[in-house]
């Protein structure tokens, strides 16, 4: 990731200097945002309700189409220049659908120089008629829903941390660009073009997937990367006629027992095989075999190795006659953090402090991919992760859930964050 050596970096570098040296207790709350984010809790649990009770699959065209809309409108009332858009390009992968949903696009134009982008999705992982399982409910200081914390809390984050900044009348941006997608869950291949496009042009991005059960930030994650070995024989009678047979069964389990090796955990690398299919009776040679492998990457040139030596070892085969392909997909980048972005994680750290609360800030890679991962692809600013809510069980059918008691600080937080950088992108 590059970032632009300017006076938004300069102020970073010196807010990492000046959170090391603050406590918590030094600093005080803005009463003003932390009052209207008291009093915007009530109504982003309304739009919770709204968001969560439209089911909206990365593979369901009609949900996604009538969610985006109602997003669309949303930022419009906000005063934002919002649109649907779709993409120029898709980058199709094994699961890729026919038809992707579209892009929720707004700028919001203010009276400063800084570029801040907030990003979220719409879809989910679940499919049509299951929202009835998993209606949106609240239960004590959890409310639940069919993808309530991945990712709708998100979009609702976004909607209302834009609500507070009109409250504020606050208009010391340049642009406030939010892009709501509709395909995270498959791995972004139509937005991920526009991602990495749209944040080139950022002093900062903001990423809205939740924080977790511990409210942390992210600086970094893995890189999620697919190996498809397909290999091909002729079928032929396995009793009587065998030999004239060329198996394709026996030849991928020679490809697999020689592409075993290639993981290494000291540099974060892993290739994992989960998925085969081979033959179709068990009397008949198989002429057709099949897997599927799970990479992982911390950095972008491993993932540009592994595919380089899969390659190359699959050239020797055990069965002459068979025919072997291997396919390689880059489903995600990794998230690498950089000294802005640590700036900035130091900088939430002590807006979080003002209200009193610990915030942990991960620059390691952990866990699975992310879209801010496409957006420092090019960025030229900080990009950092994880700044929805706190919740847990994410993709689960039955308790997918998010803490009522992290939705002040993360109104707090967005708010402080895109106002303090407004300022900082100004002086």
């Amino acid at each position: 990731m590059r970032f632009r050596t300017s006076c938004l970096s300069v102020w970073l570098g010196a807010t990492l200097v000046l959170a090391a040296a603050s406590s918590p207790l030094q600093a005080q709350p803005a009463a003003r945002v932390q009052a209207l984010a008291q009093a915007e809790q009530a109504p982003l649990l309304d739009t919770l309700r709204d968001l969560v009770n439209i089911e909206s699959g990365s593979k369901d065209p009609q949900g996604l189409a009538q969610l985006a809309a109602l997003i669309r409108d949303r930022l419009a009332q906000l005063g934002g220049q919002a649109q649907l858009i779709r993409a120029d390009e898709v980058y199709r992968m094994e699961d890729t659908p026919e038809q992707t949903g579209a892009m929720v696009h707004a700028v919001f134009k203010g009276q400063g120089r800084s570029k801040l982008m907030l990003i979220a999705h719409m879809d989910t992982v679940y499919l049509r008629g299951m929202l009835k399982d998993q209606p949106f409910r609240i239960d004590g200081e959890r409310a639940y829903g069919l993808g309530i914390l991945d990712d709708k809390q998100g979009v609702a984050l976004i909607l209302h941390t834009v609500a507070m900044l009109n409250k504020l009348d606050f208009r010391d941006y340049g642009t406030l660009t939010v892009l709501v997608n509709g395909d995270e869950e498959i791995s972004s291949p139509a937005s991920r073009a526009t991602i990495t496009r749209l944040a080139a042009d950022q002093d900062a991005v903001f990423s809205f997937e939740g924080g977790g059960e511990q409210g942390h930030l992210r600086l970094a994650t893995s890189g999620i990367g697919s190996a498809y070995l397909h290999v091909e024989g002729r079928a032929s009678h396995a009793g009587s006629a065998w030999s004239q047979g060329v198996n394709a069964l026996t030849e991928l389990s020679h490809q697999l027992l020689q592409l075993s090796d290639l993981t290494q955990p000291a540099k974060g690398l892993s290739l994992n095989w989960t998925v085969a299919q081979a033959g179709t009776n068990r009397n008949v040679i198989p002429a057709q075999a099949s897997a599927q492998a799970d990479a992982r990457a911390l950095r972008l040139a491993d993932f540009d190795e592994l595919q380089a030596t899969l390659q190359q070892r699959v050239k020797q085969q055990r069965v002459p006659d068979a025919k072997v392909q291997l396919r390689f997909e880059t489903r995600r980048p990794p998230l690498e953090a950089t000294p802005a972005s640590r700036a900035l994680g130091a900088r939430a750290v002590a807006v979080y402090g003002e209200l009193g609360l610990p915030l942990k800030v991960l620059d390691v890679p952990t866990g699975g991919g992310t879209d801010a991962a496409f957006a420092a692809l090019k960025a030229r600013g900080p990009v950092i992760e994880g700044l929805g809510l706190s919740g847990a069980g994410s993709h689960s059918n039955m308790a997918e859930y998010v803490k009522l008691d992290s939705i002040v600080p993360r109104l707090y937080l967005a708010t402080r964050l895109v106002m303090d950088l407004s300022r900082g992108a100004m002086n």
